[in-house]
């Protein structure tokens, strides 16, 4: 695009040949010829960049420099916006290259987290010391714990005297029991009347039997 005729003055876009995921990173450079050129070098800048960090462009102005002290006497834009071009195509490369290695860093990084999980920390004699010790200090307090209320559990418990004590119903609940069930026994007579069918063993094998004695057993 040409922006002047005098002095000489135009812009070049430069673009990169696709990269990976199709991304492309572009430059342009604006050139002013001065009085003497080509003998002269032209004057060079650039105007806009696109997916360029400022490194890369410092390193773009460098090399416009190089190529133009190397190429001076000749008519040089096309050299130079040639080595611009291979420029490009190398920060394609280099931004894949990055790429790889930071997802290659960040798998570095989750395994050795995940070692770091499963590894713990490595035991030594004096933190077994301090585990143990705080171990014991922790189970010491569990017991004292058990003890307390085992010894509040015993002092919450009546003795019989004390419900006694508290309740005197207590004293004739046994008795007003048997009163109220009296003597009226039920007694299931079928049970009793097959007689024959029952086993029972003969006076004489019975060894409390006295004939003598009828009242004995």
């Amino acid at each position: 695009t040409v922006l002047s005729e005098k002095p000489t003055t135009f812009t070049i876009t430069v673009t990169s040949e696709a990269g990976e995921n199709d991304e492309t990173v572009q430059t342009t450079l604006k050139f002013t010829y001065r009085e003497k050129y080509p003998d002269e070098t032209p004057l060079y800048e650039i105007v806009s960049q696109e997916n360029l960090d400022d490194n890369d462009a410092m390193d773009i102005i460098k090399l416009l420099e190089q190529q133009a002290e190397e190429n001076l006497g000749m008519v040089m834009i096309f050299t130079l916006v040639s080595a611009v071009q291979e420029k490009l195509n190398e920060i394609v490369d280099q931004i894949k290259t990055r790429r790889e290695e930071e997802k290659k860093q960040k798998e570095r990084e989750a395994e050795e987290e995940e070692k770091q999980r499963f590894h713990g920390t490595p035991v030594t004699i004096e933190n077994f010391l301090n585990w143990k010790a705080k171990f014991d200090a922790e189970l010491l307090e569990i017991k004292r714990k058990k003890m307390k209320e085992e010894e509040q559990a015993g002092k919450n418990k009546l003795s019989g005297k004390q419900l006694f004590e508290m309740d005197h119903n207590l004293d004739t609940s046994d008795i007003q029991f048997l009163e109220e069930a009296g003597n009226n026994v039920e007694v299931d007579e079928s049970l009793f009347q097959e007689m024959d069918d029952l086993e029972l063993e003969d006076e004489e094998d019975d060894p409390d039997y006295n004939p003598v004695n009828l009242d004995s057993d």
